[in-house]
């Protein structure tokens, strides 16, 4: 009956230790994803509003190295826990149109920065 204890006692200590530092939930990303010109002709006094746009999004280190991966919902909005630090959001563009930009980003400690991204719809 010992022989079974400390096997089981030995398993639980080690479960619950991890070689991966968990992610904070109080800091991170949050922020919308949107795409546009969306209209193929702006006239002026006509309003052509950029549009909420659900996206794939990866999250680099200062590196290069993908650190995680996320899909905003249907209307662009994505919230991602990280540790402080610094990153580099890089918007998917996997058929080269729409695309957008790489940002750089920093999260501090115990706060979530906000951050817009702009998919170019290649409309003009």
């Amino acid at each position: 009956m010992r022989s079974l204890v400390i096997p089981f006692i030995l398993l639980f200590f080690l479960s619950s230790c991890s070689i991966f530092p968990s992610t904070p939930a109080d800091s991170g990303i949050e922020g919308q994803v949107f795409i546009g010109p969306m209209c193929p002709i702006v006239v002026e006094g006509q309003e052509c509003p950029d549009r909420p746009y659900q996206a794939t999004i990866s999250i680099l280190d200062q590196d290069g190295r993908k650190v995680f991966d996320f899909q905003t919902d249907v209307e662009g909005n994505f919230r991602v826990p990280l540790a402080a630090g610094e990153y580099i959001l890089h918007p998917e563009s996997p058929n080269g149109i729409p695309s957008a930009a790489d940002q750089p980003f920093t999260v501090l400690a115990g706060q979530f920065t906000q951050m817009t991204v702009k998919y170019d719809s290649g409309i003009r």
